[in-house]
Formats: structure tokens, C-alpha cells, sequence
């Protein structure tokens, strides 16, 4: 098949990439690297179309979906604090982009629109694990915050309700908590990461005071990138017109969990020192993972496995961090 993936060169977007090459599949990937980094896609040089364009441009989209056979749609602003800065921007990426995918699909007789939603459009869930039939919600839309989950339930709707009527196969999934390598640094495993290496440069203590947001008692289910990839294979291959499908693990882990892990890829005992509550937080989160399952989806990495590869990364790269490491955590 020859997939476009928009947002190709973010962090599930060019795993996702690597995927479709690896599975010997035609891919072309639209990006205006405003978030995404072409060195995520290093060494794919000559097996991939690179185009460079913004999905807010109907014309460069139109020309980016023009002879293809699916479009995985990632294309989006994520980040806390954009949704704060720039809730507007958000806004009109998330909406235009969809408006300008669909239309595209429609025009050139894409039969396939693969949609990358979110946890964000369930907020804070009636039920854990929750399931993908759980009502979607904007807790207060006077707060920026909800520019992002917002815009991801009006995707949802617009995909099973106006690009489903004329392609053969709509399918969304909704990504918890996905780590990795290279993931950014806006996400609250590089941020531990990099504190505590700073933390251990400045003091010879095996056992460090680490202050973070909240009680520690916060819950989310962490999944590895490439068990994630797995995941979305999965619903890509046997996935359900019009349908929807988390994708993470069960492994609901509290935060105080996170810094010790942290703390003992850096050889140190940890002791966490409670903050202020996040603003608007969720206190826990964790996706069931049932009908992802029935297609054969089974997670194989536990986060005390697949944290410390990550962990090395972030500590290797610590030297990248923005504002030197002035990171929140």
C-alpha cells in the first residue's frame, strides 16, 4: 500500500513510519517540522518521500494525499504548555488539518483515514481501566487547557461522522502515555530524568530529596514505543470500520514509582517530597485494553524494563535540554 503519514517526523509518527517501511510498504510523510525532527527519520533516506508543508495549506495537503492508499493523520500540536500559550494554534491545526485531510481523501478517492486521537478526550474517567465507550468531555472551555482534548473529540466526531460516509474504512486510536527514546522534553519521564542526573552531580548522597508536582500518588499506565507500534499495527491490519481503540498497557503506576525508577538507573534512593497539585490534573489514568486485545495485542515490556533505555537517552542528551535543563517535572 502507499501510506502518507502527516506529522511523520514526531515521535509516534516516524515509529510509525519505520513500521510501514520495515512491513515493505510505499510511505510518503508531510511534516512542517515546527514539533517533529528529521533526524527521526535518519537512515530511511531514499525509502521514504519527504514533503515539507503544514496542514493548515488546503493546496499542500491536497497534494500530499493525491495517489494514496491510507492516511494515518497524526499531525498536531501537543505539549501543556502550548495548550496555554497558543490554545487558538491548536485549535486551527487540529480542525483545518482534519477538514483539509478529509476533503482530500474524499477528492482523490483515499479509501482509508487511520485518525490519532487522544486520553485528553475523556479527561478525568468515570471508570478505571476505562474503555473506549466512556463519555467525552470538556471539564471548563473558558480554560485553554481543553484547546487540545476539544479539538481531538471534534476529529473524532468528523472522522465517524463525515469522512466515515464516503471511505471504505475510518479507524481511530487513542495513544496513553507513550515513552520512549527521543520523545521530547515536555513529558514528565525526561524531565525526572534530567533533575535527578543534576540533582546527583551536586550531591554524593545515595539517598535524594525529589520534589515533585502533586502527591506522587498520581497514576498513569506507561507503554513503550515499540509496544505501542505493535499496537497500532495491530489496528491498522484488523481494526473495525468506524471504531475505536486505546492503546497502552494495564500497568497503572503512580508517580512516586516513576522518580524511583529514575532514581535507581542513577544508583540513588529516592525520597519524593510532595508539590503543588497540577493544575486541572487527572489523578488517575489508565486505558482498558480489551478490544485491542481480541486482535492479538499483548504488551511486552513492564516500565522497570523499558524505562532504563530510556533513561540512558534522556542522560546522554541531558546536555540538549531546553533553557539548560530548566525543566518542571
Amino acid at each position: 500500500m502507499h501510506y502518507l503519514v502527516t506529522g511523520g517526523s514526531g515521535f509516534i509518527g516516524s515509529a510509525l513510519v519505520r513500521r510501514l517501511v520495515q512491513e515493505g510498504h510505499t510511505v510518503r510523510v508531510f511534516d512542517n517540522l515546527s514539533r517533529g525532527m528529521a533526524r527521526r527519520l535518519s537512515g530511511l533516506e531514499g525509502q521514504i518521500e519527504f514533503i515539507q508543508g503544514d496542514v493548515r495549506d488546503a493546496d499542500a495537503v491536497d497534494r500530499a494525499v493525491r495517489g494514496t492508499d491510507s492516511v494515518c493523520h497524526l499531525a498536531f500540536i501537543n505539549g501543556t504548555e502550548f495548550f496555554y500559550q497558543k490554545p487558538g494554534l491548536v485549535m486551527e491545526v487540529g480542525i483545518k488539518g482534519m477538514f483539509h485531510v478529509m476533503d482530500a481523501c474524499h477528492r482523490h478517492g483515499t479509501p482509508e483515514l487511520v485518525l490519532a486521537s487522544s486520553s485528553e478526550v475523556y479527561q478525568t474517567p468515570p471508570s478505571i481501566p476505562t474503555a473506549e465507550d466512556v463519555p467525552l468531555s470538556v471539564p471548563n472551555p473558558l480554560n485553554p487547557r481543553y484547546s487540545y482534548g476539544s479539538a481531538k473529540i471534534i476529529g473524532e466526531l468528523l472522522a465517524l461522522h463525515y469522512a466515515a460516509g464516503s471511505l471504505k474504512r475510518v479507524l481511530i486510536f487513542r495513544p496513553h502515555n507513550v515513552y520512549g527514546p527521543d520523545m521530547g522534553w515536555e513529558h514528565v519521564i525526561p524531565q525526572f530524568v534530567v533533575r535527578m542526573k543534576r540533582l546527583c552531580e551536586v550531591t554524593g548522597e545515595k539517598s535524594i530529596r525529589f520534589p515533585i508536582q502533586g502527591t506522587g500518588d498520581e497514576t498513569r499506565a506507561f507503554v513503550h514505543i515499540d509496544d505501542f507500534v505493535e499496537g497500532l499495527w495491530r489496528v491498522m491490519q484488523k481494526g473495525e470500520h468506524r471504531n475505536i481503540y486505546h492503546i497502552g498497557t494495564r500497568e497503572e503506576v503512580p508517580m512516586r514509582r516513576i522518580a524511583s525508577l529514575v532514581g535507581e538507573y542513577f544508583g540513588r534512593k529516592v525520597e519524593v517530597e510532595r508539590g503543588v497539585d497540577a493544575c486541572w490534573g487527572t489523578p488517575r489514568r489508565c486505558p482498558d485494553i480489551t478490544r485491542l486485545e481480541v486482535l492479538g495485542y499483548r504488551p511486552r515490556l513492564t516500565l522497570a524494563e523499558g524505562l532504563p533505555g530510556v533513561a540512558r537517552w534522556y542522560d546522554e542528551h541531558s546536555h540538549e535540554a531546553p533553557d539548560h535543563g530548566a525543566v518542571k517535572g
